[in-house]
This record gives structure tokens, C-alpha cells and sequence, in this order.
């Protein structure tokens, strides 16, 4: 049956055909975070990079498309027993990044569930050596120690791993309200602490304080007595000058030099007993005659004493004489120093 097909012309479509199933079979286009391993009868070749490449169709084949950007896995949540055999859920994320896509496509098969299962056993040891507290404090220290051992056990497979994180640490309930229980203890001892070294620094201070009263006290009390130690040294200096110059005049012949000093004497001597709260009757010779007399009198014994009376210095006046008291009257002589208000 004859189509009206030439036989040259068949045989030049099918050559146009296979033509360009040669140039779409040799023609590779790799896409930039891409890497292609090319092999040969099964065997490993080259790499192709980004960009447009040719290869032998037929011949080779790409063996491998491997992305060379950083890839983050997730690792499963795992029950992990810390070193005080206290049961956790733990779960975290990988990071990781192809270096080397030859030693990646070729020594290791699977390579995400390689990386996610050493990372769930070294997740295990390293959490399985420390206790609760030390696994809920320290999560920086877990992953410096994930990080360090992962990139050395993938090393040979070409990764890199570029972080290591933690994410949950789930602990039993039961667990978690005794650690609850445990820190509501801890900071009430805390607070009882810190009230209770409240109350001794107030203490502290308060008996301080007394203590700077009572030295303030002390010392206000010193001088004070300074001062009235220092008051009667000179009153005595100030009495005994006054002594020394009255007797320095009755040596020097003037025997009237002591009326003054006398009556000084005599005056505050009544003050004193004018001033007296008692309710006795005194008796005493209060009139001004009165007092010139005695005062006259001892200056005439002054002046017998020092030697002969007629020979010193002028003789005292006689004493005034009284006047006549009327009858019913009261001596002026006689002088009651009653309190106010007595009834006697």
C-alpha cells in the first residue's frame, strides 16, 4: 500500500528527529542553589554548576541533583532520661548545608534521614548526661555540644552543620508542679531571708544611733563640767583677787576697806534667807541703822586686831540711834519669811 511518502524524505525526518532528541538529551541547564553529578556507564564524572552545560547523550546521564543551599530539618519529638532519671520530651531543628555534593550523592545513601537520625542519638547522649536543672538552664551549652559533635560525624558526608537548636523540653506534669512547689519554697525562704536581715540592719542602725546619742550625750555632759569647772576656777580666782585687795588695804592701814566686803557677805546672806520656802519667824537686825552698826562694829574689832585702834585710820561712825516704835505696831526687826498662801 504506498502512502505517496518519499523514502528520502522519511529517512530525513526521522534523522531530524533523532537530531534533536540528541540536542535535548545533551543540553543540561542547572539552576542557580543546584548541583548536578554527571556519570558515565555508572561512574562518576564531573559536576555541573549553574548555568547551560553539554553532555554526551546516550553516554552520560545525571546521576544526582543535590541543592548546595542551607536546609533546615525538623527532628522528631523523643523521650530523653536525664542523668537523675527524670523522663523529657524533647524536640529541636538542624540546619545543614551540602559542601561537597560528590562525597553527599556518594557516601551516603538517604542523606536527610541519616542527618535526622544521628541527630536524635546525640541528642539523647548529650541530654542523657546532665541532670533537670542543668537540662532547663543550660540550653546554650546542649547546642554548642550538638553542634561540635553533628559536624564531625557529617563531615565525611560532605555537610556542614551550621546550628543546632533546642526547641521544646517538655517535662512530665507531675514533675513540673513539684519544680513549681520547689521554687514557691525557694523564694519564700528567699523573701524570710531578706525580711529577716531587713529587721537586723534596722537593729544594726537603731543601736548605732543610741550609741551616737549616748556619745554626744557624754560629751555635752564633759563640757558642760569644763565649762562650770572652768566657771568656779575663775569665781575662785575673781574671790580670792578680791581677798588679796582687801587685805593688801587693811595691811596698808585702811581698816574701812573691809565694810565692803562685809557687807557684800551680809547682804547675800539675807537674800538666802529671805529666799528660804520655810515658814519659820527669823528675827534679825534687817534695818539700814541696824546694819551700819555691825558693819561699824567689826571694823573697830578689825582695827584692834591689827594693832591699837587709835593709831589707824578714821574711827567708824556711832551707830544711829532707833527710833521709837508706836504701841501696837510691829518691829521692823522682826521679819517673818512665811511661804505664800500659809495660814499661820
Amino acid at each position: 500500500m504506498d502512502f505517496g511518502i518519499d523514502p528520502a524524505g522519511l529517512v530525513a525526518i526521522i534523522l531530524v528527529v533523532l537530531a534533536l532528541l540528541v540536542i535535548f538529551k545533551g543540553v543540561v541547564v542547572v539552576s542557580q542553589g543546584q548541583e548536578y553529578t554527571v556519570e558515565r556507564f555508572g561512574r562518576y564524572t564531573r559536576t555541573l554548576r549553574p548555568g547551560l552545560h553539554i553532555i554526551v547523550p546516550f553516554f552520560d546521564k545525571i546521576g544526582r541533583c543535590l541543592n548546595v543551599m542551607e536546609q533546615v530539618l525538623d527532628i522528631p519529638t523523643q523521650e530523653v532520661i536525664t542523668r537523675d532519671n527524670a523522663s523529657v520530651q524533647v524536640d529541636g531543628v538542624v540546619f545543614y548545608q551540602v559542601m561537597d555534593p560528590v562525597a553527599a550523592a556518594y557516601e551516603v545513601r538517604q542523606l536527610t534521614l541519616a542527618i535526622v537520625n544521628i541527630t536524635m542519638t546525640n541528642l539523647r547522649t548529650v541530654m542523657g548526661s546532665m541532670d533537670l536543672d542543668e537540662l532547663l538552664s543550660q540550653r546554650d551549652r546542649i547546642n554548642s555540644q550538638l553542634l561540635v559533635v553533628l559536624d564531625e560525624a557529617t563531615n565525611a558526608w560532605g555537610v556542614k552543620i551550621t546550628r543546632v537548636e533546642v526547641k521544646d523540653i517538655s517535662p512530665p506534669a507531675d514533675l513540673v508542679a513539684a519544680m513549681n512547689r520547689q521554687m514557691k519554697a525557694e523564694r519564700d525562704k528567699r523573701a524570710q531571708v531578706l525580711e529577716a536581715e531587713g529587721s537586723r540592719q534596722s537593729e544594726v542602725l537603731r543601736a548605732e544611733g543610741e550609741k551616737q546619742a549616748q556619745i554626744l550625750e557624754a560629751e555635752g555632759r564633759r563640757e558642760a563640767a569644763f565649762r562650770d569647772a572652768e566657771a568656779r576656777e575663775r569665781e575662785a580666782e575673781a574671790e580670792a583677787t578680791a581677798t588679796r585687795l582687801v587685805s593688801e588695804a587693811i595691811q596698808n592701814g585702811n581698816p574701812q576697806a573691809i565694810n565692803y566686803f562685809i557687807a557684800q557677805r551680809y547682804v547675800e546672806a539675807l537674800e538666802s534667807v529671805a529666799s528660804a520656802p520655810n515658814q519659820k519667824l527669823i528675827m534679825m537686825p534687817l534695818e539700814a541703822t541696824g546694819v551700819i552698826g555691825s558693819i561699824a562694829g567689826i571694823a573697830e574689832l578689825a582695827k584692834d586686831a591689827l594693832g591699837g585702834g587709835s593709831s589707824g585710820g578714821p574711827s567708824a561712825p556711832p551707830p544711829a540711834p532707833r527710833q521709837p516704835q508706836q504701841s501696837g505696831s510691829v518691829p521692823s526687826s522682826y521679819v517673818s519669811s512665811s511661804a505664800p498662801g500659809a495660814g499661820d
